[in-house]
C-alpha cells in the first residue's frame, strides 16, 4: 500500500505546471545525499482514491498537475493512481518522479504526462544541473516522450 507523509503546492517541479507535489515514503531508492530521508520509513497515510479525491476536493482550483514524488516501492499502485486521476480528473496533468533508471514493464507510461527518472547522485546535481543524470520527460501528443530536462537550466542572459 502507498502510504504519503505530507503534500506541497509547487512551481518549479513541472514546467508550466502548479503542482501539488505528494511525497510518498518507503522508498526503496536510498539515494546517497538524499534530502528526504524521511521519506525512507514506511510512515504516513495511505495514498488512495479517497486521499486523491480529497486532494482535488482541497487543491482543485489551485493546481493543474499532481505529481507523485516516489512510489517506486510500489510502481503498479502509482500506475493505478495515475489511470484514476485521467479517468475521474481529467482537467489534470499527472506526473511521477522515480529514482529508478527506467520505468517497471508493469506500467503503462501512457497513463502520465510527465516522468522523472533517475537517483540523485550528488556530483551530478539535480535537475537543475547540466550535468545531472535526472530527466523530466514529457510525453507528446502522439504518445511519444520527449526531454525536456533543459528546461531547468537557467539561460545567461544574453547581451544585446
Amino acid at each position: 500500500m502507498l502510504k504519503y507523509v505530507n503534500t506541497g503546492v509547487v512551481f518549479q517541479e513541472i514546467p508550466d505546471e502548479v503542482t501539488l507535489a505528494i511525497n510518498i515514503s518507503n522508498c526503496p531508492c536510498h539515494c546517497p545525499g538524499c534530502h528526504s530521508h524521511y521519506l525512507w520509513e514506511d510512515i504516513g497515510l495511505p495514498l488512495d482514491t479517497d486521499a486523491i479525491d480529497a486532494f482535488i476536493e482541497k487543491y482543485g482550483t489551485d493546481i493543474t498537475c499532481l505529481s507523485f514524488m516516489g512510489g517506486d516501492g510500489d510502481p503498479v499502485a502509482v500506475n493505478q493512481l495515475a489511470q484514476y486521476i485521467h479517468e475521474v480528473h481529467p482537467e489534470f496533468k499527472v506526473a511521477w518522479y522515480s529514482g529508478r533508471l527506467r520505468i517497471s514493464s508493469a506500467v503503462n507510461k501512457a497513463d502520465f504526462d510527465y516522468i522523472k527518472l533517475g537517483p540523485y547522485i550528488k556530483h551530478l546535481g539535480s535537475l537543475k544541473s547540466p550535468t545531472t543524470n535526472q530527466r523530466l520527460y514529457r510525453q507528446r501528443p502522439d504518445g511519444q516522450f520527449e526531454d525536456i530536462t533543459y528546461r531547468f537550466w537557467r539561460q545567461k542572459d544574453l547581451a544585446i
